[in-house]
């Protein structure tokens, strides 16, 4: 058991302990203390740049390659994935519905696509009815779109006239 005396020091050294442990922290420098402190982290957090003339830096040429791993080549339509294309440009329009697409897969090269009318028949050079369509192309990581027209033929069917890559005008 303690004494009195001993008990009121006690309080009066934790009371004293209490007291200063809560002035720790930001309240213990202040406001302006607070302030700069929290600029100074804000800073720090926020990072730094430098400005150097473009020549001290090494430049790369586009062909460069920087890296482990080399970038898929881009493949290109084979004669057999155009001839898949065609036939399913064919079908589409020889449906005629408006605002169809007709799917298309080639197994032996993996390459698929659709193929989607985008314009109303216009009569073409040689009287017949003609109509544009596009053709998306995916092979891997290659993806683009071509670009084709068509005339209609003998029973309904349509001539494929053009495919080529699509030139965006």
């Amino acid at each position: 058991m303690r004494s009195p005396a001993a008990r009121r020091a006690h309080v009066h050294v934790v009371t004293a302990l209490y007291r200063t442990s809560v002035r720790l922290g930001l309240s213990a420098i202040g406001h302006a203390g607070a302030a700069l402190t929290l600029i100074l982290i804000g800073l720090s957090g926020g990072g730094c740049s430098l400005s150097r003339p473009e020549s001290a830096f090494a430049k790369m040429e586009d062909a460069e390659i920087t890296s482990a791993i080399r970038p898929a080549p881009e493949r290109e339509p084979t004669e057999a994935d155009l001839a898949f294309a065609r036939n399913a440009a064919s079908d589409v329009l020889t449906k005629g519905d408006k605002d169809s697409s007709q799917p298309w897969q080639n197994p032996q090269t993996g390459a698929r696509g659709s193929v989607t009318p985008i314009a109303k028949t216009y009569t073409g050079d040689n009287g017949r009815t003609c109509r544009d369509f596009l053709a998306s192309y995916v092979n891997g990581k290659t993806e683009r779109w071509l670009q084709g027209s068509a005339c209609r033929i003998e029973r309904g069917r349509w001539d494929i006239r053009t495919l080529k890559p699509w030139q965006q005008s």
